[in-house]
Order: structure tokens, then C-alpha cells, then sequence
């Protein structure tokens, strides 16, 4: 079975586990030491990355190791970049209206006290 690449990131262990393994291939003892759950809740979580693409295993003797296959996040990049234009456009006009707003008003301007009256005062 072919998983979605969403599915993989939805889960934030997955997500730590392709951070784990993006820039060194680490065997699975090595992965599962760096999380407080069950090595087979560890494999399961490998299984589901291995199946949308994202992890390879390579056997080396005894070992198996991990390794990241990050192409797959293409799709990801691809369906996010409409939103991120989107906040792009919108932090830019929220920018400009913040500058119009801080030249328009400047320093404030000094209250003029009322001149006081000489005499005797009122009762």
C-alpha cells in the first residue's frame, strides 16, 4: 500500500523521525533511543514513512539503517506555496500601512496650558 506524504507528516514522531535521519542514516536501535514509546510503535512509524517514500532502509551486515528520501516533500512544498504568497502579500500590506501610519503622525504635538489669571482667586 502507497501512503500520502501528508499522512506521513501529520504525525509529529514522523516528523522527528525524518529529522533525525535528513542528514545521517541511522539504524533503527539509534533512531528509537531518541523517543520515550515501544520499539515496535517506533517500526510502525518507520513502516508508514518507508511506504510513502520518504525513508529507504539499507541493510549493512546485521544492521539496518535508515535513510531520507526528501523528494517526496516537493508535493508538500507545492500545495503550501499559494498560502505562503498569500501571508507574504499580506505581511507586506500590513508593513506599508504601519509605515503611512508612523509618518502621518510623527511627534505629538505639545498641549498649551491655559494662561493663569492674576488676582484674587474665586470662592
Amino acid at each position: 500500500m502507497r501512503r500520502d506524504v501528508f499522512q506521513a507528516i501529520a504525525d509529529p514522531t514522523r516528523r522527528e523521525i525524518i529529522n533525525l535521519v535528513a542528514y545521517n542514516s541511522l539504524n533503527l536501535n539509534a533512531i528509537a533511543d531518541n523517543f520515550n514509546v515501544s520499539r515496535p510503535a517506533i517500526s510502525q512509524h518507520i513502516k508508514i514513512l518507508t511506504e510513502c517514500g520518504l525513508i529507504v532502509i539499507r541493510q549493512q551486515g546485521r544492521e539496518r539503517f535508515c535513510e531520507a528520501r526528501l523528494q517526496q516533500l516537493v508535493a508538500v512544498s507545492d500545495w503550501l506555496e499559494p498560502f505562503r504568497k498569500n501571508w507574504e502579500h499580506r505581511f507586506g500590506a500590513l508593513d506599508d500601512l504601519l509605515l503611512r501610519m508612523d509618518e502621518n503622525e510623527g511627534p505629538a504635538p505639545a498641549k498649551k496650558q491655559a494662561p493663569r489669571k492674576k488676582g484674587k482667586p474665586n470662592k
